[in-house]
């Protein structure tokens, strides 16, 4: 397990206990798969987003975990172009898509990993 940064601590104990640990848990299952990423924590006042990126770039972001109040959104920055038979991923816009993540059960359910590892597999690499 990599440490989470003080500063996520720091934000994540703003919010309810079990909404903390489901981001933290979500934290965990993104960096199992992309170990090797490069993990930006900010706080956008309304919710904590953490901004996954193997290009050590903001704008080469692939997956984004925004914590709320009452859940934490499981983003692709390229959701769009993912594989979505079942229309799971949530968003209309050109880009983003998201999965709401609202208890255990939710982050345990198998797609959620499909998709993780499908927004690593077509991720921004350095050059």
């Amino acid at each position: 397990m990599i440490p989470a940064l003080p500063r996520l601590l720091e934000l994540l104990a703003t919010r309810d206990r079990g909404l903390a640990d489901l981001t933290l848990a979500l934290r965990e299952l993104v960096l199992e798969e992309a170990p090797d990423a490069t993990e930006f924590v900010h706080d956008v006042k309304y919710a904590i987003a953490l901004n996954y990126t193997f290009t050590c770039r903001i704008k080469g972001a692939f997956i984004h975990v925004v914590t709320y109040t009452k859940h934490v959104n499981l983003g692709f920055w390229f959701g769009a172009e993912l594989r979505d038979p079942k229309k799971i991923l949530q968003g209309e816009g050109k880009s983003i898509r998201h999965i709401r993540i609202a208890s255990q059960v939710d982050l345990e359910r198998p797609y959620v990993r499909t998709f993780v590892r499908e927004a690593i597999a077509s991720a921004p690499r350095p050059k």
